[in-house]
């Protein structure tokens, strides 16, 4: 709407028409932080050392500032026509012991899904290979646990698993709740690419989105896997928290060395673009497995 009011004559420039345009554009005389750390990031590459009032300049940049330049850096960084494709696979489902105030798979909620044990090797293989056949080059399994301590026999069994995809060709990524520092490093024996273990929230907020785990038992998951020289695939959401809040776990990641990204909120998706600069664009599809019998 706003490029076609630009592009017609006879009409008022856009900015006239425009509500609050000073959060769309930012004024030609003054460089918005957006612009800023961009033009940095390109010229001196990645930091990690992030404070939240740099962060917070930057998330409330003009939004199309935030744009721009998010994919100023990301083009710098990455090819900007490729998108990797990957499929997401929940091998084990449901009845997971954690109160996650979101999370449908919690057995703390009735919310009519059916706990499953872990899927078989042959069901697993069959899934990568249809996900291979359909143009995914990483392939994502998830697991509903609090964690993987005491669950030697299946930790094995998913061992095994990133052994045969990686024996594919494809990249494997998964998020099995938290684990151990010796556990990370049999990942990475294995072959794994990625693990994702978000941070959800603001360490002052948690509390309100989850009871059973301490901000501090995430934070430590991913410092055993970055150790474990394993690529971090980590989140921050909306959860209701506010503007000051959401500024926190990137903040707290990016000073362990991770790479995080927002969800939710079009501003932030900008901003995370422009933080998490060397970062590729995935599209994620989730494939749905009955193996209930």
């Amino acid at each position: 709407m706003i490029l076609i009011r630009s592009i017609r004559p006879n009409r008022r420039p856009a900015s006239k028409v425009l509500l609050r345009p000073h959060l769309l554009y930012s004024s030609s005389a003054v460089s918005s932080a957006a612009a800023v750390e961009a033009e940095r990031t390109i010229r001196l590459g990645p930091r990690n050392d992030w404070t939240r009032g740099e962060i917070k300049s930057i998330y409330d940049s003009p939004l199309l500032d935030l744009l721009f330049h998010g994919a100023q850096v990301h083009r710098h960084a990455q090819n900007f026509r490729e998108v990797q494709q990957c499929t997401l696979l929940s091998i084990k489902t449901g009845g997971c012991s954690e109160d996650c105030s979101y999370c449908p798979q919690s057995s703390r909620y009735d919310t009519g899904l059916k706990a499953q044990k872990l899927m078989n090797k042959d069901a697993v293989l069959q899934a990568a290979e249809k996900a291979k056949e359909a143009g995914s080059t990483r392939f994502c399994m998830g697991a509903a646990w609090r964690d993987t301590i005491g669950r030697k026999t299946n930790f094995n069994q998913i061992l095994e698993y990133v052994k045969e995809i990686r024996g594919m060709g494809m990249e494997v990524c998964c998020t099995l709740g938290m684990i151990e520092k010796q556990q990370a490093l049999a990942l990475k024996e294995a072959g794994l690419t990625a693990y994702n273990h978000n941070l959800d929230t603001s360490r002052e907020y948690y509390p309100n989105v989850i009871t059973t785990r301490t901000y501090d038992d995430r934070l430590e998951t991913l410092k055993h896997v970055r150790e474990a020289g394993i690529n971090v695939c980590s989140a921050s959401r909306n959860m209701g928290d506010d503007s000051d809040d959401c500024h926190s776990p990137y903040c707290d990641a990016k000073s362990h060395g991770q790479a995080i990204c927002w969800q939710s909120k079009i501003l932030r998706t900008g901003a995370s673009t422009m933080l998490s600069s060397w970062r590729k664009f995935h599209l994620h599809w989730r494939q749905t497995v009955d193996n209930s019998q």
